[in-house]
């Protein structure tokens, strides 16, 4: 078509009440972003708080960006395998995930400060990271790997069991159990158990089968993963627990730059309001976990303040020692963390 006939079509349909050409270009300008969660799959008012504070999330972005900016969702690890989510997002390849930060921690070892044990012991404190010294440091670290936090998530965690309670640490002493980090793991061998390592949702399969006994994992997951069908025990983490892991909303920093200031403004608007919403959501899911598991039939047992300094005593010569000597940035981290303790 030339440019003389392309003009007068564009004319004749500008024209036509069947046609908003104002639409038509807000429609070809509209970004659709990706969303990867390894979590169940819900709607915006039902399940795995993580997957409708995505839902949430999304909605209100769009919103505000007055459609420039759409989101798909998907659940359940069905874009994109769990483990895979952070490299591709460091890649461009991924848009957003929300993810454990240490699962990268293989590609990153310095990730593995969002699950350290005995390091975060309060709801309170690891909000705080956000606007303390260790939050700035954490922050520059990830924008320098190329990741973007966008909605700053902690949520607290407790054990399954096929056979005893784990409370104390000679609880473990020969069980097959998951840590979920690298440092989870060390406290763990250190208080002699063997470690399996796997994604939170693959645990069911692995206690169905026997490979593992326990299961360290955060309340909504021992929900939603629907845990209390191979589980006989409970160790909560409501009002006292020595792990908590930091699960933050995160974007690429290369499809991040790529947007409008104002686009990148909505982004960050609505993720740090997300925030009140994840915390509340995963404290009644502390308190719910209990009920669920009760209800099973399993034997429900809490975490007292003696407790978690013997964790943590462990988690100090162990994990913490072992993730200070692995390189300079580590080190500086760890002792920026301590001081919010």
């Amino acid at each position: 078509m030339t440019s003389v006939k392309r003009r007068t079509v564009l004319g004749a349909l500008a024209t036509s009440p069947l046609w908003n050409l104002s639409g038509a270009w807000a429609q070809a300008a509209a970004t659709t972003l990706k969303i990867s969660h390894q979590f169940p799959g819900g709607s915006v008012t039902e399940g795995d708080f993580r997957d409708r504070l995505c839902r949430m999330f999304a909605a209100e972005v769009e919103k505000r960006t007055k459609g420039s900016l759409k989101f798909e969702i998907y659940p359940g690890s069905s874009l994109m395998k769990t483990n895979s989510q952070f490299s591709a997002m460091r890649k461009g390849a991924l848009d957003l995930s929300l993810v454990p930060l240490s699962y990268a921690g293989g590609e990153v070892p310095e990730v593995n400060i969002g699950l350290m044990p005995g390091l975060v012991t309060s709801y309170e404190q690891g909000y705080g990271w956000k606007n303390a010294e260790i939050g700035r440091e954490l922050n520059k670290f990830l924008l320098e790997k190329g990741v973007v936090v966008v909605s700053w998530i902690w949520q607290a965690g407790g054990v399954a069991s096929r056979t005893k309670p784990i409370v104390e640490p000679e609880d473990v002493k020969g069980l097959k159990i998951r840590g979920g980090s690298r440092e989870m793991d060390l406290i763990l061998k250190a208080a002699g158990a063997a470690v399996v390592s796997l994604p939170s949702n693959e645990i069911y399969a692995a206690m169905q089968t026997g490979a593992m006994d326990a299961a360290l994992t955060s309340s909504t997951s021992l929900i939603s993963f629907r845990l209390e069908e191979v589980s006989k025990n409970l160790t909560t983490g409501r009002g006292k627990a020595y792990w908590f892991m930091f699960e933050p909303l995160m974007m690429s920093k290369a499809i991040f730059d790529k947007l409008t200031k104002e686009q990148q403004a909505a982004i960050m608007a609505v993720g740090a309001e997300m925030e009140a919403f994840a915390r509340k959501a995963a404290q009644l899911d502390d308190s719910l976990v209990a009920a669920v598991y009760q209800k099973s039939g399993a034997k429900v047992v809490d975490l007292s303040e003696a407790t978690v300094k013997k964790w943590q005593a462990i988690a100090r010569t162990s994990a913490w020692k072992d993730y200070g000597e692995r390189n300079e940035t580590c080190a500086k981290l760890l002792k920026l963390a301590e001081k919010t303790l």
